[in-house]
């Protein structure tokens, strides 16, 4: 009787099993794939992270404000620098939660599919993300980031040790990245061309070092001499920028989608009057005419106005950014040749190459001018001005100045650098509410202190209040 039992009882649990493989079978989907094409999950990831560095909140209403190349002249809170912990939200959430996962998938899945092609490029994507992410918040989660089965609650590593890290992680993508090798798809950034990859891998690498020269310079220039040893090349023409284009509505530039439906933006004075200063052909390209007939044609809101301020200058009688940037099919920059060329003639000027750093700077400034199809005497007139010309004994300046000209639009970028080089000398509003100080970082998301409150006590006490004023490690003066 007992083993006749055991019998009914085996034959149950193999009906049970066999019944509950048979559900889960019908259960899956043949039209939605369990795991996500490495091709299609390349295009979205990478849409997703662009759509968020170009678009509103990171660039339009907070870095483009600090660099003060854009300006607002509505609702002019945070040019005053009106800030709460819940501003700064979309950088983290979407480079966390669907950057940096996504891209971490595609490294995976390139493991899994032995094509290190796909690994590659999901290293590099992945590397900008958290530069990006470090570059705006310093201490950030990077060693236990996106491994949500191992780590729910992230520890935040140090800044200096974020940068190691991406180096580390941007020499294996280099050695990863073979044309010879498999093929990929879906790349909008490249068109799948594995050798324009590694050229901007070299050049993130080069802008890492140059990021952390002022905190230690023995490293840079052992990076640099890495690329140098290496033989690899770098973005080497304008057609080799890396960029997003984008495309007509619903796929259109963030800028462009912005201005369909608001007006809170204008271009800065600052930049305008330095523009002017300079008779800088860029000026019809970066600003468009006020709609109003003024003296001066392009008309910049200073940063910081008030609200009445601001309107007393008036929507019509001030420049929006020019409609090159309004453009619905305007690119999104995340590293142009002229930005390599400024790195290359910092990178000479500081002694960590025997490179003509003049030399570098005059092409640099020529690159940027053809990015917008400027060229001819105009451009030979510019470069020799007095104001324009190289400084050897102030390179900062010289190059400072003038890169956060070329970087105009590239919000997070310009601001990055401006807190590096310290140039240009930018002045705050006597409107704004930090005394007299820029932000020089966003504060961390008002959830991180619900949802990983003591990794965020640590980094906070390690790194400094959490304040925009609290100056992070790169930022050495």
């Amino acid at each position: 009787m007992k083993n006749n039992k055991l019998y009914i009882l085996a034959f149950l649990a193999l009906a049970f099993s066999s019944c509950k493989k048979e559900l889960d079978e019908i259960n899956i989907n043949p039209n939605a794939p369990e795991v996500a094409q490495p091709d299609y999950l390349l295009t979205g990831t990478t849409k997703t992270t662009v759509d968020t560095y170009w678009g509103v909140t990171n660039n339009m209403n907070s870095s483009l404000l600090f660099a003060q190349q854009w300006a607002k002249v509505q609702y002019t809170e945070e040019d005053r620098f009106i800030f709460s912990n819940s501003s700064f939200t979309a950088l983290w959430s979407t480079g966390y939660a669907q950057s940096i996962a996504g891209f971490n998938k595609i490294i995976e899945q390139g493991d899994a599919q032995g094509n290190p092609n796909y690994k590659g490029v999901g290293l590099v994507l992945r590397s900008w993300v958290f530069l990006l992410l470090t570059d705006a918040y310093g201490d950030i989660p990077y060693s236990q980031a996106g491994k949500i089965k191992q780590f729910v609650t992230p520890v935040y590593d140090k800044q200096k040790d974020v940068y190691y890290g991406i180096l580390s992680d941007l020499k294996a993508a280099q050695a990863a990245l073979d044309p010879a090798s498999k093929a990929i798809a879906g790349d909008v950034i490249y068109g799948n061309n594995i050798a324009s990859w590694k050229k901007f891998t070299n050049a993130l690498r080069l802008r890492i070092a140059l990021r952390i020269a002022d905190k230690d310079a023995t490293k840079a220039k052992q990076v640099i001499d890495e690329l140098q040893a290496e033989g690899g090349a770098y973005i080497s023409s304008n057609a080799e920028n890396a960029q997003l284009k984008y495309d007509v509505s619903p796929q259109q530039n963030p800028v462009a989608a912005s201005f369909e439906t608001r007006n809170d933006y204008r271009i800065s004075k600052t930049i305008v009057d330095k523009l002017f200063a300079l008779n800088d052909p860029r000026l019809p390209v970066y600003a468009s005419k006020t709609e109003n007939t003024t003296p001066q044609t392009y008309v910049g809101i200073p940063n910081g106005s008030t609200n009445s301020e601001a309107s007393a200058i008036g929507l019509a009688n001030s420049s929006k950014p020019g409609t090159y940037f309004l453009d619905a099919k305007a690119p999104a920059v995340i590293f142009s040749y002229a930005e390599l060329l400024f790195d290359r003639a910092e990178a000479a000027a500081r002694g960590f190459t025997t490179e003509n750093a003049e030399d570098l700077y005059k092409q640099a400034i020529r690159a940027s001018f053809a990015q917008y199809n400027i060229s001819g005497t105009a451009v030979d007139t510019y470069i020799s001005q007095a104001a324009v010309q190289y400084d050897a004994a102030n390179y900062k300046k010289s190059i400072g100045e003038q890169k956060w000209i070329a970087l105009f639009g590239q919000g997070l970028e310009a601001w990055a650098e401006q807190r590096r080089l310290d140039y240009p000398q930018l002045t705050a509003s006597v409107n704004t509410v930090l005394s007299g100080k820029i932000p020089v970082r966003f504060i961390y998301p008002g959830t991180e202190q619900s949802l990983n409150g003591q990794n965020y006590k640590n980094a906070v006490s390690s790194q400094g209040a959490d304040l925009l004023t609290t100056k992070l490690w790169f930022d050495a003066f």
